[in-house]
């Protein structure tokens, strides 16, 4: 194995995993030094009877601070503020974040401004800003997806200004994350596919895009594995609580992975997706997945083909020719989403044309095709692929992936 001249890793939230993981919260926040934490979440997570599940499992030796469950969907530098202010009024001393990427991130924001005693927020935007460790922070999540649980990065939207706030530093980790799969099972099936998918992607691209190396190689690899083995399981039989737990723990392999590795056009082209056209992330990165796969294999069909054994299984990996093995991967993606869209009354899209709102309406017109492809040339994940894009190649990428159809390898013009 030829390793790289260079590299980072590092991953220094302390994880904690099982069927009754919420119950040692107490423990944690005593060797913290913590016992009146603000809990942020969402009104879906809190509508769903999880947060219940959280105070019940952590009544003794802990008083609660706070309960706030008015965390959006898109993280809001206003609720940050809010948020932050309460902490300080109910003179906590720690945050439990229980809930997906946005509550997250928000308990991130939140975390920057009560530990710097800031009023600015903005301030502390960018990488390297942050240079102390922050208030004591347990991620408990509930979507087996993001991966915002061991990652080092928040983002917060000024939507007065309509710009979103990039924040990077390892003292943003969370001090524990907690995988617990009585937090997962309230996820609706489509939920479950696209966030299952969501955690897939950053998996793969990590093992493929230009900054992996042997340590988030081996995350990714597990997580890719047990992902491929427990996502329909989980869509299909939503109480299957080992089948939870393990996308749990899936999720959070390729978080790490990611965070250390970083990912490429896949995301890149996701990103923009969804903000020209409102589309959720997860959905996002289901469809365009192996199309960034196709893109490409010319530059990395030999770690792609490496993928078909943690994918597949060793039966498959070993009938499959070496030279077709790649292939063999980007087959077997579009069959796990044709069996998610199955399983899912057809609401887990395929390709951009199939992604419909709630009142069956298009998210995405085939005539903005040409603004995501601009968009996505300000988005810094490409800086990450394997081969350089452009934006005739993002069209290229997008008009196939709003059709459903293969990618034409030969008219990728190869860096």
């Amino acid at each position: 194995m030829l390793l790289p001249e260079y590299y980072e890793f590092c991953c220094s939230v302390k994880l904690v995993a099982g069927h009754k993981a919420l119950e040692r919260i107490p423990a944690l926040l005593a060797d913290l030094g913590a016992k009146k934490p603000l809990i942020i979440t969402d009104k879906g997570v809190a509508g769903a009877g999880l947060i219940t599940i959280v105070t019940e499992s952590i009544k003794s030796g802990v008083t609660i601070g706070g309960i706030a469950d008015n965390v959006p969907p898109d993280s809001d530098l206003k609720v940050v503020n809010e948020l932050a202010g309460m902490y300080k009024q109910k003179e906590c001393d720690s945050i439990i974040a229980v809930g997906g990427g946005s509550v997250m991130d928000t308990a991130k924001g939140v975390n920057i401004i009560v530990s710097e005693n800031a009023t600015d927020l903005m301030k502390f935007s960018g990488a390297g800003a942050l240079k102390r460790a922050l208030k004591p922070l347990i991620a408990v999540p509930t979507t087996a997806g993001t991966g915002s649980e061991v990652t080092l990065v928040a983002v917060i939207k000024d939507h007065e200004k309509h710009i979103k706030m990039a924040f990077t530093s390892y003292f943003l980790l969370p001090n524990v994350s907690i995988l617990d799969s009585r937090m997962t099972m309230t996820m609706p099936p489509f939920i479950t596919s696209m966030t299952g998918m969501d955690a897939l992607t950053h998996a793969v691209e990590a093992y493929y895009c230009l900054q992996k190396n042997p340590l988030s190689d081996s995350h990714a690899y597990a997580a890719i594995e047990m992902i491929s083995k427990n996502l329909l399981t989980a869509v299909k039989n939503p109480t299957d609580k080992d089948s939870r737990l393990a996308m749990a723990v899936g999720a959070t392999l390729g978080g790490i992975a990611f965070s250390n590795s970083m990912v490429g056009m896949v995301h890149n082209l996701g990103h923009s997706t969804g903000s020209v056209c409102g589309v959720p992330h997860g959905i996002c990165m289901s469809i365009l997945l192996p199309y960034g796969l196709e893109y490409n294999m010319h530059k990395s069909e030999k770690f792609i083909a490496e993928l078909l054994l943690p994918l597949a299984g060793p039966d498959i990996y070993s009938k499959t020719p070496g030279d077709k093995r790649a292939e063999k991967v980007v087959e077997l993606i579009r069959k796990m989403n044709d069996d998610l869209y199955a399983a899912t009354d057809k609401r887990h899209a395929r390709c951009l044309k199939e992604v419909m709102d709630r009142d069956g309406k298009q998210m995405v017109p085939k005539e903005k095709l040409i603004e995501i492809a601009k968009a996505a040339l300000s988005d810094p994940a490409s800086a990450y692929n394997p081969e350089d894009v452009d934006y005739e190649d993002n069209l290229m990428v997008l008009e196939a992936a709003w059709e459903g159809k293969p990618l034409d390898r030969t008219k990728i013009k190869k860096g």
